[in-house]
């Protein structure tokens, strides 16, 4: 790997953190950088709010934590992990990979490697960040200094697919750079090594993965809207068609978070760019954006027939997904928000989200699940284990004198046990 590599993780959230930890177990000299000194602070105090990683591996020996930039200068391979959402007009939001190529380039030196994960469309290491890097360096890339590109492929909240356990793709501007990087990530990842032919393949075949996810949870989203119309439960379709070997095993529901959600609008953006209008994508994105209020307005539609004016709807869960503090771009905030257009009460109870967080990019105060007034319909919209745990007797605990109606988002609550005063909807 010619000289010593000194890493620099830059980012620590659910994709940067599990990186840095993973290579300070195996090198000697790791940084992890962030911009955020709250987050260092509570990282050196040993608490991790992703509860991605363990309190002891926080204090590896090799790990330094710091929000100074000057803490990156000894550095001389770079793995940029910070978050590339989407603005509100669904088109790509670069600001923050940007920001931290400016940082990286005024500590940046000849001979060193800078390697991206975040999330992009082809073409933009070497079109938008490189330039970024040049201008802050003055440094020729390709020449002082060598570009890569390695797709973060991290799941929040799985324990057995882990960066380490994961196949990771890698790519370069050159041979000798690809060697270098594929030998460094192979260093930690177990899985093995995929050597991508140049940095716009490996880029493309990160927005593909989750564009693939979206485009087929979509198709099940359509089914479930189509087999309500027919009065057939999805769930149940579903269940016959899997006993075919190549039928591929999707489910309907919300489509939020980080990736699925957001990856095929960077992919359709470029190729928009590129004259290109894309169709399939689109539609699918369309459906699983409209899926919330899809939600929504079939409770308001339960309660008009029960005659319910002035209900309260009580909506358990906030973040993106289950067992997971993240609540970027949680699709439940737009059943809450089709509800209370329609004057409905709604309270929102989520243990693993934080109420600080929550009110501040949702304006949703949580309510504690024991402070819970009397509802007229419970919407589990993501199945925590810690809901899961007493099922039945916890939303019919939430309704008013026991009864009403309860919308099981992920067909997760079992048919045969419900109360005979509860009425099922199911997705």
């Amino acid at each position: 790997m010619g000289k010593m590599r000194k890493i620099a993780v830059v980012g620590l959230g659910y994709v940067g953190l599990p990186v840095a930890i993973a290579f300070a177990k195996r090198w000697p000299d790791v940084v992890g950088f962030d911009i955020d000194k709250n987050r260092i602070i509570e990282l050196k105090d040993g608490y991790d709010r992703t509860n991605e990683v363990r309190p002891e591996d926080l204090r590896h020996s090799s790990l330094r934590l710091t929000y100074d930039v000057s803490g990156l200068a000894a550095s001389n391979f770079y793995i940029i992990t910070v978050p590339t959402p989407i603005t509100e007009a669904n088109a790509p939001d670069l600001s923050a990979v940007l920001a931290a190529s400016e940082t990286i380039g005024h500590v940046l030196k000849v001979g060193d490697i800078v390697v991206y994960e975040s999330t992009v469309y082809p073409g933009a290491t070497e079109e938008e960040c490189s330039p970024v890097l040049e201008r802050a360096s003055g440094l020729k890339a390709g020449q002082d200094f060598k570009l890569g590109y390695s797709p973060e492929r991290i799941n929040p909240g799985d324990q057995a697919h882990r960066f380490e356990t994961i196949t990771k793709v890698v790519s370069a501007q050159d041979p000798e750079s690809l060697d270098i990087i594929g030998a460094v990530y192979g260093s930690v990842v177990t899985a093995g090594i995929h050597r991508a032919p140049s940095i716009k393949i490996a880029e493309a075949a990160k927005v593909i993965e989750n564009t693939q996810r979206d485009i087929n949870i979509a198709f099940m989203n359509e089914l479930s809207l189509i087999f309500k119309a027919l009065s057939i439960d999805t769930s149940d379709v579903l269940a016959a068609a899997r006993t075919k070997w190549n039928f591929l095993p999707f489910h309907p529901g919300l489509v939020g978070g980080h990736c699925i959600g957001v990856d095929p609008y960077y992919l359709t953006f470029r190729a928009e760019k590129a004259g290109y209008h894309p169709e399939v994508i689109l539609a699918g994105r369309r459906i699983n954006d409209g899926m919330g209020a899809t939600i929504a307005r079939e409770c308001i539609r339960g309660l008009l027939r029960k005659k319910v004016c002035d209900g309260v709807v009580t909506v358990l869960g906030l973040t993106f997904k289950e067992n997971v503090p993240d609540t970027r771009n949680s699709k439940v905030v737009d059943i809450v928000r089709e509800l209370q257009s329609f004057g409905i009460e709604v309270q929102v109870s989520d243990p693993w989200a934080d109420r600080g967080d929550s009110f501040h990019e949702h304006g949703i105060a949580l309510v504690e699940t024991d402070d819970l007034c009397p509802a007229d319909a419970v919407v589990l919209a993501v199945p925590h284990d810690c809901f899961l745990a007493d099922g039945w007797s916890l939303v019919q605990r939430l309704l008013r004198d026991g009864r009403g109606q309860v919308f099981d988002v992920k067909s997760v609550l079992n048919r045969e046990n419900r109360p005979a005063m509860i009425e099922l909807w199911r997705l």
